[in-house]
């Protein structure tokens, strides 16, 4: 699946001695991850051809005139398409011709040098590592460190993953984005303009039938336990009265495996909660507490009137889902809104829900998780395929145990700017590598 790549904006520069050239700001999962020029994009993506042949995408062409202002929107949406397209491929994201491009992009955008230093990830009770790295170490050489500091069992990694988390004064915590693996934490975080704001480990799976994958390795049970922990003292999770003395007893105890199997039974166990935001459904005007996991989207709504609405959207009935800057371009960048909208059979009618949230691409991330999770156990149950004996034939026939559901990722923005100049003709003079 495409990753969460957008270009909402670009500015114009001058060169040095004459002629300009426009520099755009790449998004990742919603948060600035670097700026690039299209010379240096022209350059990479003949690179990615000689290495990776005819497969990669189409790259937006050169214009030899002017650029008017249609087309320079036009070019940012295709490079925008662009890289999203060039990300569904594993085998180029994970070639060293990818990460080196973006590992030198991210570090000249934030101007910080390839030197030793030290960065503290958190584990969810508070606790912290502080590891020693590279300024250019990628999350996923970082989560490494992390796993063997730890004696997570090295198969187990995947099950894991790094996030921003921003920590509120009022104690509330919020998820603001997994870090992609060719990511560099150190960078990332310095990058971040939210105020106390960490790098944390946490598990990166929407089933929680998947704990039984990590029951046998104590360090994995050990940071199960701990997020549940935290995740029930931050009220994401609320067991009821008789659940939450005997998950006392447990814990006291302390019996974490028991603790871990009695935690299932409580609501929204192993989801990710988004914080408050506007949505509308049942109607405009109401606002949502979201959580995310085991194939839905679990909602509690409050409609205008003040009634509490409990509402869970299944994900085998959405279709599709797309989510969308909705901001203005200052002179500080960009004032960024999001929303994500999905469409969704409710009733046997199609309809799209909306919800206002600046998480919205990180409940997208928790979305395509859900779907290729999906897609494995589709892939299980293909291999395990039961043959069963046709009532009126010799011949078998095969009989898949279950069917999966697909879906797709959408991109649009709707940018407003403060700009007043309406001229057709955005560059009289460009350089002639940026053309």
């Amino acid at each position: 699946m495409k990753m969460h790549f957008s270009i909402p904006l670009s500015e114009e520069l001058l060169e040095k001695f004459g002629g300009r050239y426009v520099l755009y700001s790449v998004y990742l999962e919603g948060f600035l991850f670097c700026k690039v020029r299209y010379s240096q994009l022209h350059r990479w993506n003949e690179q990615l051809r000689r290495v990776f042949g005819r497969g990669i995408p189409s790259f937006p062409p050169k214009f030899y005139l002017a650029m008017t202002k249609s087309m320079a929107d036009e070019r940012r949406a295709n490079l925008e398409q662009y890289l999203q397209n060039v990300s569904i491929d594993p085998s180029i994201t994970n070639s060293e011709v990818f990460i080196s491009f973006f590992r030198k992009l991210q570090q000249d955008t934030f101007k910080i040098q390839t030197q030793r230093a030290f960065l503290d990830v958190y584990l969810p009770d508070g606790r912290y590592l502080r590891i020693d790295v590279q300024t250019s170490d990628t999350a996923e050489r970082v989560l490494e460190v992390v796993s063997y500091k730890i004696e997570l069992s090295r198969e187990l990694i995947g099950y894991f993953s790094l996030f921003l988390i921003q920590d509120h004064n009022n104690g509330e915590l919020s998820v603001l984005k997994k870090l992609a693996e060719f990511e560099l934490p150190y960078v990332s975080l310095r990058s971040m303009k939210e105020p106390s704001c960490k790098i944390g480990i946490r598990k990166w799976y929407m089933d929680p039938s998947l704990d039984k994958m990590l029951v046998d390795c104590r360090t994995a049970v050990n940071l199960l336990y701990m997020q549940v922990v935290q995740e029930i003292e931050k009220k994401w999770l609320r067991p009821s009265d008789g659940q939450m003395q005997k998950l006392q007893i447990f814990q006291k105890a302390p019996n974490k495996m028991k603790f871990l199997e009695l935690v299932q039974e409580v609501q929204h166990y192993g989801y990710i909660q988004l914080d408050p935001c506007s949505c509308d459904y049942p109607e405009v005007g109401c606002t949502a507490a979201i959580h995310v996991g085991n194939n839905e989207i679990s909602c509690c709504i409050k409609l205008p009137s003040n009634q509490i609405k409990e509402v869970s959207f299944k994900i085998n009935r959405v279709r599709c889902w797309q989510v969308t800057f909705l901001g203005s371009v200052t002179g500080q960048g960009l004032d960024q809104f999001l929303e994500l909208r999905f469409e969704y059979n409710d009733s046997d009618t199609w309809r799209w829900i909306v919800f206002n949230t600046k998480q919205a691409f990180l409940l997208s991330s928790c979305l395509k998780k859900i779907i290729s999770e999906q897609l494995m156990t589709a892939t299980k149950s293909d291999q395990e395929m039961i043959e069963l004996p046709q009532p009126d034939k010799a011949k078998k026939a095969s009989i898949h145990p279950s069917q999966i559901f697909h879906s797709g990722f959408k991109s649009r923005k709707k940018i407003t700017t403060s700009r007043s100049n309406e001229d057709d003709c955005v560059f009289e003079k460009i350089s002639e590598e940026d053309l």
